[in-house]
């Protein structure tokens, strides 16, 4: 999970909104500021031209290895569009008509109401540090459509005042890294269910107005 916030990207500049919720994937790339080499290479992986080299590698391959084949290959467009597409399509995402038996649809609506209870949680802890008292915020969680790959989860809480995505503190991105997936909700889990229903942007909401009297006490206490 990535938080995505002004204070974790080297490129804070992609948090620019004009309408909410703030979607990230295939638009702009957040690059976080301290990120190792796996997670790296599993951003790089979102970018259409790296995986088209790769789905193409195994041609490269066979006319190395086969010279007499390099330049049959080479003029072989098609081979090369329909190999890209079984890729795409059939390999690294789930095929439409496989959707549905990916996950029981009880199991799954039981994972989103885990999901926004714990949403909810957060943000209200969050607008109780903050002593907000009026106005929407928005919990967005976003993910890679790729399967086949470890999950790849942007998170960011934005806020109808802007609209902007909040510049949050270390003590609110806390809150989300112990609240949000604990428990039986994972990432993976909310992956194979937004794939199971191909969303893969979950906009979750709280209205300041509802932060009870108690989480504002218990946040001017911490």
């Amino acid at each position: 999970m990535l938080i995505v916030t002004h204070a974790t990207l080297r490129n804070p500049a992609v948090l620019a909104v004009k309408q909410l919720p703030r979607k990230f994937f295939g638009r702009v790339t957040p690059w976080p500021r301290r990120a190792g080499l796996k997670h790296l290479a599993r951003i790089a992986i979102e970018f259409q031209g790296i995986r088209y080299m790769l789905a193409l590698l195994p041609l490269l391959i066979i006319g190395i290895v086969w010279t007499e084949a390099a330049l049959p290959l080479a003029q072989a467009p098609l081979l090369m569009i329909i190999l890209i597409y079984v890729v795409e399509m059939r390999v690294i995402r789930v095929p439409a008509k496989r959707r549905a038996g990916l996950m029981d649809p009880a199991a799954a609506d039981r994972g989103l109401d885990l999901l926004r209870a714990q949403a909810r949680a957060a943000l209200t802890r969050i607008a109780a540090l903050r002593g907000l008292r009026a106005g929407q915020l928005h919990l967005v969680i976003e993910q890679s459509d790729l399967r086949g790959l470890p999950p790849l989860t942007y998170v960011s809480v934005q806020s109808d005042d802007g609209p902007q995505v909040l510049d949050l503190t270390e003590a609110e991105r806390a809150i989300l890294q112990d609240t949000l997936f604990k428990g039986d909700m994972t990432e993976r889990l909310l992956h194979r269910i937004n794939a199971s229903q191909n969303v893969f942007l979950r906009d979750i909401t709280l209205d300041a107005r509802g932060v009870s009297a108690h989480a504002r006490l218990a946040a001017a206490l911490a």
